[in-house]
C-alpha cells in the first residue's frame, strides 16, 4: 500500500469522495479505510468492535467517522448510510466488506440450521442492507459505485465450510443482479474475491481448527496454498483491488466478481478440512 508521502507525490483516487465501509475497524477493512483516506476520501465506517473502530478514526483524523453498525440489523445499516449522507451531503462508494466464517463444520450432516442462518445473516443480509440504501441514496444522483467483499469460495467449493461457502455464492449471485438493475442509473457494482488472507478472523477460524497455530504458523500456510509463489496476500492487496474498483479507472467495469488470487482458482481447488474418513 502506498504511504502518506508517496500518496501526495501522485494522484488521489478519490478526491473529494465519500465512502461507506462496513466491517472497518480491523484487517480488510481497516486496510480499505486507510487506504481511501490516503487517497482522498471521506469515510464513514461501521463494525462491531467498537474500540478498534474508535482507534482507527482518532488515527486517521477528520477524514475518518467511526459508526458503530451491526450488519444483521437493518435500523443499524440505514443509521450508517444516513450519518455519511448527513455528515457529507453524498454518498459515492459503499464497500460491504463485513463478514464472518462461522464454525468449522466438515460435513453437510453435521450442519446446525442456527449457523447457517448466523453466517447468512452478516455475509448475505449485510450485503443486502448495504446494497439496499446506498442504492436509495444513490439512484437520484444517477451514479455510484457498490462493492462487496465474496471470496474464491464464490466460484471453487472445497476451500471453507458450507455456510461460508454458499454465502459467497450468494453474494456473487447478488452483484450480478443488482449490477442489472442499478446499470440504468449509472451504478457500478462489484465484488472482490480474495484468497486466504491473514486477518484477525482468518487466523481465528484456522486456530479453531487447530489450537496450537500461531498467527505466524497461519500466515505460512496460506503462502504454501498459494499458487502464485514469491508473493504473500495481505489486507493491503485487497484495499488496492478495493481502491482500483472504486475509482473512475474502472468506470466501464460492473457485474465482476474480481479474483485475487494468485491464479489459485484456475486449475483446482484446495481443501483445508481433512476427510473424516
Amino acid at each position: 500500500m502506498a504511504s502518506g508521502k508517496e500518496a501526495s507525490l501522485s494522484p488521489r483516487r478519490l478526491e473529494r469522495k465519500v465512502a461507506v465501509i462496513t466491517g472497518g475497524a480491523s484487517g480488510i477493512g481497516a486496510a480499505a479505510v486507510r487506504l481511501f483516506v490516503i487517497h482522498g476520501a471521506s469515510v464513514v465506517f461501521g463494525d462491531v468492535q467498537d474500540s478498534l473502530g474508535e482507534a482507527l478514526a482518532k488515527e486517521l483524523g477528520s477524514s475518518a467517522f467511526f459508526v458503530h453498525c451491526d450488519v444483521t440489523r437493518e435500523e443499524d445499516v440505514e443509521a450508517l448510510v444516513n450519518t455519511a449522507v448527513s455528515k457529507y451531503g453524498r454518498l459515492d462508494i459503499m464497500y460491504n466488506n463485513a463478514g464472518i466464517v462461522g464454525p468449522p463444520v466438515v460435513s453437510i450432516v453435521d450442519l446446525k440450521m442456527k449457523d447457517m442462518d448466523a453466517v447468512f445473516s452478516v455475509n448475505v443480509k449485510g450485503a443486502i442492507l448495504g446494497t439496499k440504501y446506498a442504492a436509495r441514496v444513490m439512484i437520484p444522483s444517477k451514479k455510484g459505485v457498490i462493492l462487496s467483499t465474496a471470496s474464491i469460495a464464490s466460484v471453487v467449493a472445497g476451500t471453507a465450510p458450507h455456510p461460508y461457502t454458499i454465502s459467497k455464492f450468494a453474494m456473487a449471485g447478488m452483484v450480478k443482479t443488482t449490477a442489472f438493475e442499478l446499470a440504468q442509473h449509472g451504478i457500478r457494482v462489484n465484488c472482490i474475491s480474495p484468497h486466504a488472507v491473514p486477518t484477525p478472523m482468518a487466523v481465528s477460524g484456522y486456530q479453531s481448527l487447530v489450537p496450537q497455530l500461531t498467527a505466524a504458523d497461519v500466515e505460512g500456510l496460506m503462502e504454501n496454498a498459494s499458487e502464485l509463489k514469491g508473493a504473500a496476500l495481505v489486507a493491503d492487496d485487497i484495499a488496492n483491488a478495493a481502491l482500483f474498483l472504486a475509482s473512475d479507472d474502472a468506470k466501464y467495469i460492473s457485474g465482476h466478481n474480481l479474483l485475487v488470487d494468485g491464479g489459485f482458482t484456475s486449475n483446482k481447488t484446495y481443501n483445508p478440512f481433512p476427510s473424516n474418513s
